[in-house]
């Protein structure tokens, strides 16, 4: 007889690649949250019944406080923490309104793909991190 695998927490999550004049934006993750002091691409959650796009433009106006049209779709990737999964999808942001300012973040910065080497960031990210450089340098494949 099969025994049924129970399936864990799994978070839907939806980042942008905002990209200025070759560089591009991290959001430092506030104290009292998970993964605290991390470098992360501003997002966040998929909430029910919401599109990604939809959500990513959501999250972009609540953390960063511009009004972002969504790009395409560039990566998605799933990582666990422990008992909770994630599940992250990755678009382009080429055009938004507004300059970015940290609503959410505790610091933001702009910097070029291959000095995503030397940042903390969440290990989900540090996993595909070759892969995320390639796409970051090649916004067009």
């Amino acid at each position: 007889m099969n025994k049924l695998k129970k399936r864990g927490i799994w978070i839907p999550v939806v980042t942008g690649l905002l990209r200025k004049e070759g560089k591009i934006l991290l959001g430092r993750r506030p104290v009292g949250e998970s993964l605290a002091g991390a470098w992360e691409f501003p997002g966040g959650k998929i909430d029910q019944g919401e599109l990604p796009q939809e959500a990513l433009a959501r999250e972009l106006q609540e953390e960063v406080g511009i009004e972002a049209e969504i790009g395409p779709l560039r990566l998605v990737h799933t990582h666990s923490y422990g008992e909770r999964g994630v599940l992250l999808v990755f678009y382009d942001v080429h055009f938004w309104k507004g300059e970015p300012k940290t609503l959410y973040h505790e610091d933001l910065i702009w910097v070029a793909p291959d000095e995503l080497r030397r940042l903390e960031i969440p290990e989900a990210n540090r996993r595909i991190l070759d892969h995320l450089i390639h796409i970051l340098k090649n916004p067009q494949t």
